[in-house]
């Protein structure tokens, strides 16, 4: 299928590892280039080099934290200055909390906030224009299935990335007439190295393998009855950002292998 996407230019948040490196190489195959951004910078570099060998595109890696604002500004100079702007922007930075309401601390309330909702406001306000003079653009806002279906164990998470999907909504109404379609997607259960970690710490000193106790996870949890790999969303992302999906604004995509219990 043609997706329309050669020679365009990605800005991908949180692409070191995981989801947002599977969305790079996505989006590498189909000829796009890409500004990779990270707090890991030599991470970054290296998968910036990896791409460009590989695919052929342009591709370059900066150490970025977008929590900072002085940080995202200067993330959207480069853009500007390397590749003239971007039609794609993926906001994939996060990652997950462990806390109780009643024992966080105001500081680790406003560091997620920051990470997961002011980093996708900011980046929208610095490059939509830049789209806008570039005929326009789609944005993609990685929430979480917890947006809609909360953990118990991280409720900073679940607040924070439902705040995500909410902005996504509000940004999809305001953009539009820059010819700017902002979507959301919200991931279920993708075997990243965070789940993996997570299974480690859990199964530390019993019987059980972290393996098994991510299958058995899944099994209880999901209808499909597994994990799905961050290429299979990365797909699903891909296609999001495509000319094939020219008529998608405003919505969330629910890629969960069946795991929400309700009618999205």
């Amino acid at each position: 299928m043609e997706l329309g996407l050669k020679n365009k230019v990605a800005v991908v948040t949180g692409s070191g590892k995981g989801i947002g490196l599977a969305v790079a190489r996505g989006l590498a195959r189909e000829g796009v280039h890409l500004m990779l951004c990270a707090r890991d910078g030599k991470q970054v570099a290296r998968n910036a080099a990896a791409l460009r060998r590989t695919y052929r595109v342009k591709a370059v890696g900066l150490p970025v934290d977008v929590t900072r604002l002085e940080e995202i500004e200067r993330l959207v100079d480069e853009v500007s200055r390397t590749f003239g702007g971007a039609d794609i922007l993926i906001n994939n930075a996060g990652t997950g909390t462990e806390e109780t309401v009643l024992t966080a601390p105001d500081e680790k309330w406003q560091y997620f906030w920051d990470l997961h909702v002011m980093a996708a406001v900011r980046l929208a306000r610095g490059l939509i224009p830049l789209m806008h003079r570039r005929g326009g653009g789609v944005i993609l806002d990685n929430a979480s299935i917890c947006a809609k279906q909360p953990m118990g164990h991280e409720p900073i998470y679940n607040v924070t990335k439902a705040a995500l999907m909410m902005f996504s909504k509000c940004l999809s109404l305001e953009a539009i007439k820059y010819n700017v379609r902002v979507n959301c997607v919200n991931p279920g259960m993708i075997q990243t190295i965070a789940w993996e970690n997570a299974a480690r710490k859990i199964t530390r000193g019993t019987p059980v393998s972290w393996r098994k106790w991510l299958k058995d996870y899944a099994k209880q949890h999901a209808p499909i009855g597994r994990f799905a790999s961050p290429e299979e969303l990365a797909d699903f992302m891909v296609f999001l950002c495509s000319d094939r999906a020219s008529y998608c604004v405003g919505s969330a995509y629910y890629v969960d292998g069946g795991w929400l219990n309700v009618v999205a």
